[in-house]
């Protein structure tokens, strides 16, 4: 059983920075890759890797309604499929089709806030079960938009939920999870009774996946995704990996086979954000959960209710790029070093 999902205010977030420097490049694990090749292996590798990933055409929706850019930042959509697929379909290594009516579903999505001074990163999990309107289908769960409309349906039900721009988007599906998982050597995740499992990558799947048994459902079980992700991240940057140009080539091999991305994100974008994030700490990555007022019955289906005024709140902060300000007079859904 997970504990309660817990809330501090943003002047605890500030005096909770963890002594470690760790190469922090947002929640996009193809990016830790990216950092990895800037500490072990040269420009050359760095040029190599980034060109080898997948990108997904026609990422974006078309005659939908574009929010205007951020002020003062980015965003990036990063999505974990629940795919039915029995082969991989993100990333070099895919045999199948990244979308197919009904066979994916968007199980983890994150929503992810980078300002231009490249000092921090705000991470927001979107519940999976919120009750949203999704363009020419009515109202139905959020993941339900992957699997009717894939990554373009998605985008636009994102967009228009939050009013914010997606400039980059991601996604994985759970074939590559348990490989980046293995790749990586598991995880070891702290669990409610003080000790810590380690987890290979199809005890990291389910442990990720389970909701019936947490007090908070669906917002627990987003908070285990954060908390899986900010572990690998601290481990493939923290790792032997980073002295080991062997380890290190397989373990970038495994990014790029596993993960992809929309066909506007560039190499050259994705050296430049690599390069600007290259001095964040890790305690300067927020992981939260976007408000939610409450949980509920909708057509047979437990679902999750949005608080839509402190979300369009949340938003304006995105859009505005003040996050950092936003933190500071509002509680949050966050994660915190021991929730599970």
């Amino acid at each position: 059983m997970s504990k309660p999902a817990q809330t501090e205010t943003g002047d605890a977030v500030r005096r909770r920075r963890p002594r470690p420097r760790t190469v922090l490049l947002t929640a996009l694990a193809l990016l830790v890759a990216a950092g990895l090749l800037t500490a072990g292996t040269g420009y050359w590798a760095y040029e190599h890797y980034t060109g080898r990933v997948q990108r997904i055409p026609q990422t974006f929706p078309t005659n939908a309604p574009v929010p205007p850019p951020s002020r003062g930042g980015r965003n990036y959509l990063l999505v974990g499929l629940d795919s039915r697929s029995a082969v991989a379909t993100t990333g070099n290594d895919a045999k199948g089709a990244l979308w197919k009516y009904g066979d994916q579903r968007s199980d983890a999505m994150m929503l992810v806030h980078i300002p231009d001074d490249h000092s921090s990163a705000y991470v927001v999990s979107l519940p999976r079960d919120s009750w949203v309107d999704i363009p020419g289908r009515g109202r139905a769960k959020l993941n339900a938009a992957y699997s009717w409309g894939g990554p373009p349906l998605l985008i636009d039900t994102v967009q228009r939920l939050t009013d914010v721009r997606v400039d980059h988007f991601a996604v994985i599906d759970w074939n590559g999870f348990r490989k980046l998982t293995d790749a990586v050597g598991g995880v070891d995740m702290s669990m409610p009774d003080g000790e810590r499992r380690h987890m290979n990558g199809e005890q990291a799947l389910a442990y990720v996946g389970e909701r019936k048994s947490l007090p908070n459902g669906d917002l627990d079980r987003a908070h285990r995704q954060q908390n899986y992700l900010r572990t690998v991240l601290e481990k493939v940057t923290t790792s032997a990996s980073l002295s080991d140009p062997l380890r290190l080539k397989e373990t970038l091999d495994i990014f790029t086979d596993t993960i992809s991305v929309d066909e506007r994100f560039s190499d050259t974008d994705m050296r430049e954000l690599v390069w600007n994030m290259k001095g964040v700490r890790a305690g300067d990555m927020t992981f939260m959960n976007a408000p939610v007022k409450g949980t509920g019955t909708e057509k047979g289906q437990s679902v999750v209710h949005l608080d839509k005024v402190a979300c369009a709140e949340l938003w304006k902060a995105f859009k505005e790029s003040s996050m950092a300000a936003y933190l500071s007079t509002h509680r949050v859904d966050r994660l915190r070093a021991a929730t599970n």
